[in-house]
């Protein structure tokens, strides 16, 4: 395992993603558009409709993989809650958006049930803040 994950390192870079595919295909977006300018031809423009389709697809292809890992982390922390939270507490975190869930689950269980009140209680801004409260870390070495 990587070193021990906290709120400075937890950015998590897929290589084959960040570092060769999405840059291949603006690589390849841009190449086209250059050509385009330099010998305008119908060709050229369907590539770049081409090339602008593989970027979508690129991006969209990332979006659905972390939207599916999210919905995961949701559940996954929803049963946690039941396990340690107070089952009254455990209900009104029913109410988190999905951003405060993941955010929440680097909380220890022993920080976690004052972290979800204040979180309820609307005393964090944005996600990145909750992330910044948490005392003791705990890793998510799994996400892609």
């Amino acid at each position: 395992m990587a070193d021990k994950q906290t709120y400075a390192n937890h950015v998590r870079w897929l290589p084959p993603y960040h570092f060769f595919l999405a840059p291949l295909m603006l690589v390849n977006l841009i190449y086209w558009i250059v050509r385009m300018v330099q010998v305008p031809s119908w060709d050229h423009g369907w590539m770049i409709v081409l090339s602008i389709g593989l970027v979508a697809l690129t991006l969209l292809a990332r979006t659905q993989a972390l939207t599916a890992q999210d919905r995961l982390i949701r559940l996954e922390e929803r049963l946690r809650y039941r396990e340690v939270l107070s089952p009254d507490l455990a209900e009104k975190a029913m109410g988190l958006r999905t951003s405060e869930y993941i955010a929440l689950r680097f909380a220890s269980d022993d920080e976690l049930p004052d972290l979800v009140e204040k979180t309820l209680n609307g005393d964090f801004e944005k996600p990145k803040d909750i992330k910044l409260a948490v005392q003791n870390w705990r890793g998510d070495y799994l996400r892609v």
